[in-house]
């Protein structure tokens, strides 16, 4: 009887050419991971992504036009199957929290030697989660408050298109989701901004300028 091993397609996106070679390079060593394509914004890897389907994708956060922490949180909307590992420079709290809420299963600082990397790979591809030990260190020191923030990218996005009178199957078809997907979008917001109504909604944008009087 033969043991193979599950081979993990992964999706490298960074904007340096160097770091995605030395990244492929490094993972190409490893006979359980396939490197299936590359990306340098966040938009070409969601575009890459419905071609390629990948099991993992490796996201750095600062890229032009779409930058990571954005693409990871509409990744998690439309491709909640994917599994995103942040691989960053950033070792900051905001950037960690920022990633999690938005959907990353694993942050990974780009000092780490290449098995931990690896490692991390494995670890989110079978439905964990992944944290280099700096930045473990900075989650043991969140307070429950720090969990919730303020609305993320997505969310402003969808709030302007309710604040502006659209449906929810307006706002989906617009935004290239399900109805259910912005349902519970509209629920997380009325939420976190303590908000009942529509017109609250849109009180609320106009208030934060996100929305013309």
């Amino acid at each position: 009887m033969t043991n193979e091993k599950t081979i993990i397609s992964v999706l490298l996106c960074d904007d340096h050419p160097l770091v995605r070679d030395g990244l492929r390079s490094c993972l190409e060593l490893y006979d359980n991971i396939e490197v299936i394509g590359e990306a340098t914004t966040g938009a070409e890897a969601l575009a890459k992504a419905e071609e390629l389907r990948p099991d993992v994708v490796l996201m750095d956060i600062n890229m032009p036009e779409l930058n990571g922490l954005d693409a990871t949180e509409i990744f998690a909307e439309k491709y909640p199957e994917i599994k995103l590992l942040i691989l960053s420079m950033h070792n900051n709290r905001e950037y960690i929290s920022s990633a999690l809420r938005y959907g990353a299963r694993g942050y990974v600082l780009k000092d780490v030697p290449s098995q931990e990397v690896v490692a991390a790979i494995e670890a989110v591809h079978l439905g964990g989660t992944y944290f280099s030990s700096g930045v473990s260190k900075i989650l043991m020191s969140y307070q429950d408050s720090d969990v919730e923030g303020p609305l993320t990218t997505r969310e402003q996005t969808i709030l302007l298109l309710l604040a502006e009178g659209k449906s929810n199957k307006h706002v989906a078809l617009e935004l290239d989701i399900s109805v259910r997907t912005v349902e519970t979008h509209r629920k997380n917001i009325k939420r976190k901004l303590d908000i009942s109504s529509t017109a609250g909604l849109t009180r609320y944008a106009i208030e934060n300028g996100l929305l013309s009087s």
